[in-house]
């Protein structure tokens, strides 16, 4: 077996100790106790039935074979006197009570008993494996919606939530398999006592010659997470390769640009290195584990050899030998099936140690201890001071400098060219980030004081990008204030709002109909009806701020015109913020502001900005030559 690249030698004196290797490959089980706790609160009753179970069928097998070593005996003692007379029914029906006919409904009653258990614990293992698959796909979904947009956006996090995925898709039995390690050492235990017993050396000798392969397993182990923590990148590539060439939202595009082959060649390539280097691993680790495993078939028939040897010695009975032989065949099972559990719950730990260290994940956007309240209705108005914001991970300025009001009841457009700051306005109005410069403020009141849900609760968002989601078209809706999915009165005014209200009712299930192709009986709507479902949910929020990222870019000119006719009526401390490219679209806005590198360049009405020229005069001639 190759030494690890990280060995400590006199070529590397700064590498780890082996203590240090030995306490970071099994220092991960110190998360066993915390997923016990976790699986304990899905169910104690089942949690406790399966370790009751395990208890009684961990002793079952040293009893079974110590009760087949009794009747082997009895049966040698008495076949050397008189043979039984009559027929095997009359002999059991009618003849004198043995020790015999005990012993052999005891090991009877044993098979019963062991196979009645064995199927009571996949029964009881299957109903909590299913509940701890449950709580755990809940965590990883609640404690995901507490964190950061900053942090989604980093590509580490990203890799260690889809290791945390694997973990609760593929390594919920992890807690099962601990459990049949503890029943595997009682198992262990019992059978040494047994052994010991007899011959205490023949122990010590199959330990022995057991560790070899334990050690290759626990190495192999710890090479295969590696392995697959390096490539945790390419496998979130090729997911989503898998995804686009697959998907109906993407069937159009693949067809018309004929992506298929590239798409196909692209995933090919990243599987053929993950599949070539799993490859290299899986031979290694095919040698070695056959040689160590023939280290330890050596010594069990070393020692099956001396048990056979002092038989016929007469040192041990037939009984003994069918005993010892049996113990010492299935301690060498368990043992090696002991060590190597051990070294491989070790190595699916480690996805644990990533579940648990995404669950440790803490946002850095938080509510204050003594929050305040958003204030509502809005008196005064939204105002940035002198803001400034960089994206993590880069020294360029999205805004900086910046000074913004937003009027209570005023309709602002915010205008300017792609990275002009837009989208980072509304970014930091959400608090979906903080300005590492500045304030911005609700009618005096930083949004740094505020309770962030009540903050987010008063703010109606619609950005560009919306999610169609694969709900009814009722619950589409009601997602802008979830809330109130029950209130359908509540939910058919933001649809007329929002001009959903119509599209709606061409559905043949009305607000009941499933939308999008991925569920049963799903609809799928046009961009510009998806649009109006969108509109529709920032009307359902009933916020003191509507903001609308391209809010018509899929709109016909007369439903951009109804758009912007409602959006004008919110009035009574209601503001609204708009950003679009459309010049159709912002000129009615009650102010309009320019901005040009994150920085405001110019503010007025339509008119007034036409009338000082400049940029937005600019730009709006070159769009308007676009329909002359």
């Amino acid at each position: 077996m190759s030494a690890e690249p990280d060995s400590p030698d006199h070529r590397n004196p700064s590498a780890p100790s082996w203590r240090a290797r030995l306490a970071a490959r099994f220092g991960v089980y110190g998360h066993v106790p915390r997923m016990f706790r976790q699986i304990w609160k899905c169910s104690p009753a089942l949690t406790l039935a399966s370790i009751a179970l395990r208890l009684v069928q961990a002793i079952q097998p040293p009893l079974a074979l110590y009760v087949g070593k009794l009747i082997v005996d009895e049966v040698i003692r008495t076949s050397a006197h008189a043979a039984p007379s009559g027929s095997l029914p009359d002999w059991l029906l009618h003849g004198p009570a043995t020790r015999l006919e005990v012993w052999i409904a005891l090991e009877f009653a044993l098979i019963i008993l062991s196979d009645l258990i064995s199927r009571a614990i996949v029964l009881v293992d299957g109903l909590l494996n299913e509940r701890y698959i449950n709580s755990v796909s809940l965590a990883l979904m609640g404690h995901s919606a507490t964190l950061d947009l900053q942090q989604f956006e980093s590509s580490a996090l990203q890799d260690l939530l889809e290791r945390a995925r694997r973990q609760a898709s593929g390594r919920n039995n992890l807690l099962v398999q601990v459990f049949n390690i503890a029943q595997t050492a009682v198992t262990a235990l019992t059978l040494a006592i047994g052994v010991v017993a007899f011959a205490p050396w023949m122990v010590v000798v199959l330990v022995i010659a057991l560790l070899p392969s334990a050690a290759g397993e626990a190495h192999f182990n710890a090479e295969g997470y590696r392995l697959i923590r390096a490539k945790t990148a390419e496998r979130r590539e090729m997911e989503y390769l898998r995804h686009v060439g697959a998907s109906a939202e993407h069937a159009k595009e693949l067809k018309l640009f004929g992506l298929g082959d590239f798409l196909v060649g692209r995933f090919r390539t990243a599987a053929a290195t993950v599949l070539e280097q799993n490859r290299r691993l899986a031979l290694r680790r095919f040698v070695w584990s056959g040689a160590f495993a023939a280290i330890g078939s050596v010594a069990y028939y070393g020692v099956y050899l001396v048990i056979v040897w002092d038989t016929v010695r007469g040192r041990f009975t037939v009984g003994d030998l069918t005993f010892l032989s049996g113990s010492f065949l299935r301690l060498h099972s368990v043992l090696s099936s002991l060590l190597l559990g051990i070294t491989q719950t070790a190595s699916q730990a480690q996805y644990l140690n990533d579940f648990f260290a995404f669950l440790d994940l803490r946002p850095s956007i938080v509510s204050p201890v003594a929050a305040r309240p958003f204030p509502s209705p809005i008196r005064q108005g939204i105002r940035f001071e002198n803001v400034g914001f960089r994206y993590p991970g880069t020294d360029r300025w999205a805004i900086r400098h910046l000074d913004l009001n937003i009027g209570a009841g005023e309709t602002v457009a915010l205008v300017g060219e792609n990275g002009a700051g837009k989208t980072t306005i509304v970014k930091l109005l959400t608090r979906l980030y903080d300005p590492d410069e500045g304030q911005i403020t609700v009618d005096g009141v930083p949004l740094h004081d505020m309770d962030l849900a009540d903050l987010r609760a008063h703010i109606g968002v619609i950005f560009q990008d919306f999610v169609r989601y694969s709900l009814t078209a009722s619950e589409n809706i009601a997602v802008g204030r979830i809330t109130a999915l029950a209130d359908t009165q509540r939910i058919g005014a933001a649809a007329h709002e929002g001009l959903a209200d119509d599209v709606v009712a061409r559905l043949p299930m009305g607000y009941d109909q499933p939308l999008g192709k991925r569920v049963a009986n799903g609809r799928e709507l046009s961009g510009g009806e998806w649009q109006k479902i969108a509109i529709s949910r920032a009307y359902m929020r009933d916020a003191d701020l509507l903001i609308l990222d391209e809010p018509t870019a899929a709109l016909d000119a007369r439903a951009e015109s109804d758009v912007f006719e409602r959006l004008r009526a919110l009035r009574h401390g209601k503001a609204a913020l708009v950003i679009s490219h459309r010049f159709s679209t912002v000129r009615t806005a009650d102010r309009i502001v320019v901005l040009e590198h994150g920085h405001v360049l110019q503010a007025g009405t339509h008119e007034q900005l036409l009338a000082q020229g400049g940029r937005y005069a600019e730009l709006f001639e070159l769009q308007a030559a676009g329909y002359q």
